[in-house]
């Protein structure tokens, strides 16, 4: 698991905008990396609907937001399409990033035990360490948190 503090793995990032990113290419701004457990859910639709009602926001922070889930990247398309998300979506299909981040853990649905992405969110500051983690995020209000979190210029 990555503690606060710590440098963030140099992991590839599949973005839905058709690009392959790294971590450098974020490099000198603040990145927000929200896992989610999938695309077309009510909550993680809210979620991204939130985090997009304040991107102009993060962006005068100098703040980039992604969203990751195992979901593919033709789902991330159509679900960002959808939902008119200005952010991309990360697709973790081969699930490096969630277990780097330590977001798969056992959880219960109707009854039924399987393992699934905690909703949790990180915040890295622009030298690539960890600067804050929110884990079994409850989506109402948790975009602005993460907005106040970060400082204004």
């Amino acid at each position: 698991m990555i503690e606060p503090g710590a440098r963030i793995p140099d992991l590839p990032l599949a973005l839905s905008s058709g690009k392959t990113a790294r971590w450098a290419d974020y490099a000198g701004h603040w990145l927000v990396l929200y896992f989610y457990p999938r695309d077309n859910t009510p909550g993680c639709t809210t979620e991204g609907l939130e985090f997009n009602a304040l991107l102009a926001r993060f962006r005068r922070r100098k703040a980039v937001v992604l969203g990751v889930s195992r979901d593919s990247l033709a789902a991330h398309r159509a679900f960002r399409a959808r939902q008119g998300f200005a952010f991309d979506l990360v697709s973790d299909g081969d699930e490096a990033l969630c277990r780097a981040f330590d977001v798969i853990h056992e959880k219960v649905l109707y009854g039924k035990r399987h393992l699934g992405v905690v909703r949790s969110t990180f915040l890295i500051a622009p030298d690539g360490t960890l600067a804050q983690a929110w884990r079994n995020v409850k989506v109402a209000g948790h975009a602005q948190a993460v907005l106040d979190a970060i400082p204004s210029r």
